[in-house]
Order: structure tokens, then C-alpha cells, then sequence
């Protein structure tokens, strides 16, 4: 007796009609794309170039000023990195889509999502070591030893390993190519089970970010009563700028997530309009630079200088190289100084607020 084997899915990758098939069957018939659809596609593009152009600003201020050649601006200057693709991979997406979907056969789709996932996860998993490293700079006497250089790697490394294995899930078969029922209308190849896998995952991400720093206020509080009062608001100051920014910028995008993977098809209109609500938790990657370089003199100060430099060109140079803050051989501060006297990041904003700058807390460092 002849026994047939069930087809592949992965054999499914290259037909283009699949890619009509599930739209039309999560989305209904497709429309032609309105006028206010392609204002809202222009409006997403140029966020994304935005995006682009101040994480580039701040990872060329980290690799110009040797005094940000620290272990703190080195998370932050991972984060930046992050955060410039996922506005590439959110602009490239953007373009791709509407009626270019169609086009497209299912392996370019789940590159096209798969990417854009994989870079937005990296950039939060970045927050994560940010909120990590302040953990262990704070909580241990002897912030840097031997271990820094492996423990910048691991967590560096873990960032990306991490968000390129959620990213890439759907494409190594968690998908719902062979079963319709179960695809997201949001994206209407992914499994409903992948997309609440992604916002468990998340959630577990801000929960963890929270409970970092809330470990980090009772060590900073117990550590001096008589410094406390200082340290204590300015923690507290960053945290809030640092998680309500992220709460406020992914909260919708969560309940879009949680309702798709919840919503028998077609009956949630509101998952129809999901890219303005991704669009926003963009905005993240945008507020990102703005809150650690409003957060850090130092990085201001470089911000800046690039600014000034790409505005005057070779005489912005000379004015840089002749000013006090660019001399060489000015005394810079020791790798545990600064790090311990910056405090923050994670969460949505990835700085910290420069403690070091108060009296106060350069006392403390030493005992923290």
C-alpha cells in the first residue's frame, strides 16, 4: 500500500498566492490603498529616518570621545545600534507594504517581518542589559574587575542571539501556513500562539526591567541616610523617565498583540489600523537618545560637538579642536568612577543621570 506524506510547509515559501490566500482570509478583500494611508505610510517613513539619524549621531559621539569609550556608553552605544535598525528595518517594512505585499513570496514576507521583529526585540533586550550592568555596578563593591570585558560580551551578545531566535521563529516553522484558523490577522501569516508567545515575552522583559530597579533604589537608599535624600530622587527621577517612557510608547502596541492573538478573525476592526500603533511604539527608538543625552553632560556635550562639526564642516573641526573640552591629555575619569555615578537606563530610555556630578555621590560611590 502506497502511503502519502503530508506536504511541507517549507515547500509553501515560494507561492506567491498564499500571500493573497491569508490576507484574504484575516483581512477580507484588499482595497486600494487611500489617501490617508499613504500620508500615514510617509508620516512612518520619515519617523524611521529620524530614528536613523540620532542613534547614528550618538554612536559616532561614543566612537569620537574616548571618554565615553566606557562600559556604560558602550551598552548605550549597543542600544543605539539596535535602535538605528530597527527604524531601518520599520522603514524598509513600511515601504514594502500595501499592494508591494502581493508581490512578495512568503520567505521575502517572513524576512520582511522577521526582521523587523528581530531588531524592535534587540532593542529591548538592550534596555534589559542596561537595567543589568546597573544592577551589577551598583549592588558590588568592586564594580569592574577582571570579569568586565566578559560580562560587556555576554550580555552584548545574548542581546542580539536572543532577538535573532525570536525573530526568526516563524520562519523555521512557527507559522500558520498549514493552518488558516490560527493565523494573526495583524500579521496573517504568524501563528496567534507565536504572537502571544512575543507579548508574554515582553511583558516578562518590563516586569524584569521594574524589579532591577526597584532592587536598585533599596541598595542606593540602605546604603547612606545622610545621601540618601539625593541619590534617591535623582534614581527615582531616571527610573520614571526611563519606564514610563517605555510603558507609554509599547502599551498599545501590547494590547494590539494581546487582542490579536485573543480575537476570532475579523471581528477586532481595530487590528485592521495595528501599524499606527507600531508606528508609535517606534517612538521608543526615537525617545531613546533624547532621554541618556538629556541624562549625561557627557554625551551632551559630544552630541553637540557632532552637530556643530556637520553644520560648519572643517572650521566646526578647528573650533572643536581648539576648545577646552576637546584638548588632549585632559585627566579623565577612572572606568568606576563614572560608571557608578551613572544611574539609569533601560526600559525605554537606556541613559542614566550622571550622579558623579554631585558631591554627595562621589562620596558615596565608594561605598555603594
Amino acid at each position: 500500500r502506497v502511503t502519502t506524506m503530508p506536504p511541507s510547509i517549507y515547500k509553501e515559501y515560494f507561492n506567491r498566492d498564499k500571500i493573497r490566500e491569508h490576507y484574504n482570509f484575516t483581512k477580507g478583500d484588499t482595497e486600494a490603498p487611500s489617501p490617508s494611508r499613504w500620508v500615514g505610510s510617509s508620516l512612518i517613513v520619515l519617523l524611521c529616518c529620524v530614528i536613523v539619524l540620532e542613534n547614528l549621531l550618538v554612536l559616532v559621539s561614543i566612537c569620537r570621545n574616548k571618554r565615553l569609550h566606557l562600559a556604560m556608553y558602550v551598552f548605550i552605544g549597543n542600544l543605539a545600534a539596535s535602535d538605528l535598525l530597527a527604524g531601518a528595518a520599520f522603514m524598509a517594512n513600511t515601504l514594502l507594504s500595501g499592494s508591494t505585499t502581493f508581490s512578495l513570496t512568503p520567505v521575502q514576507w517572513f524576512v520582511r517581518e522577521g526582521t523587523a521583529f528581530a531588531t524592535l526585540a534587540a532593542s529591548v533586550f538592550s534596555l534589559l542589559a542596561i537595567a543589568i550592568e546597573r544592577h551589577v555596578a551598583i549592588t558590588k563593591v568592586k564594580v569592574y574587575g577582571s570579569d568586565k570585558g566578559c560580562r560587556m560580551v555576554l550580555l552584548i551578545g545574548a542581546c542580539w542571539v536572543i532577538a535573532g531566535a525570536v525573530g526568526s521563529l516563524p520562519i523555521m516553522g512557527w507559522n500558520c501556513i498549514s493552518d488558516l484558523q490560527d493565523c494573526s490577522t495583524v500579521l496573517p501569516l504568524y501563528s496567534k500562539r507565536y504572537v502571544l508567545f512575543v507579548t508574554t515575552i515582553f511583558t516578562l522583559i518590563l516586569a524584569a526591567i521594574v524589579g532591577l530597579y526597584t532592587r536598585i533604589y533599596c541598595v542606593v537608599r540602605s546604603s547612606h541616610a545622610e545621601i540618601a535624600s539625593a541619590q534617591t530622587l535623582a534614581l527615582l527621577k531616571t527610573v520614571t523617565i526611563v519606564l514610563g517612557a517605555f510603558i507609554v510608547c509599547w502599551l498599545p502596541a501590547f494590547i494590539i498583540l494581546l487582542l490579536d492573538a485573543s480575537c476570532p478573525v475579523r471581528s477586532c476592526r481595530v487590528l485592521y489600523s495595528a501599524n499606527y500603533f507600531f508606528a508609535f511604539a517606534a517612538l521608543n527608538s526615537a525617545a531613546n537618545p533624547v532621554i541618556y543625552v538629556l541624562r549625561s553632560k557627557d554625551m551632551r556635550g559630544e552630541f553637540l560637538r557632532v552637530l556643530c562639526c556637520a553644520a560648519g564642516g572643517p572650521n566646526g573641526v578647528r573650533k572643536r579642536r581648539s576648545g577646552k573640552a576637546g584638548r588632549p591629555g585632559v585627566p579623565l575619569r577612572t572606568s568606576s568612577s563614572l560608571d557608578k555615578g551613572v544611574v539609569g537606563g533601560g526600559g525605554g530610555g537606556g541613559g542614566g543621570v550622571e550622579l558623579a556630578t554631585a558631591p554627595l555621590t562621589r562620596e558615596c560611590t565608594t561605598s555603594v
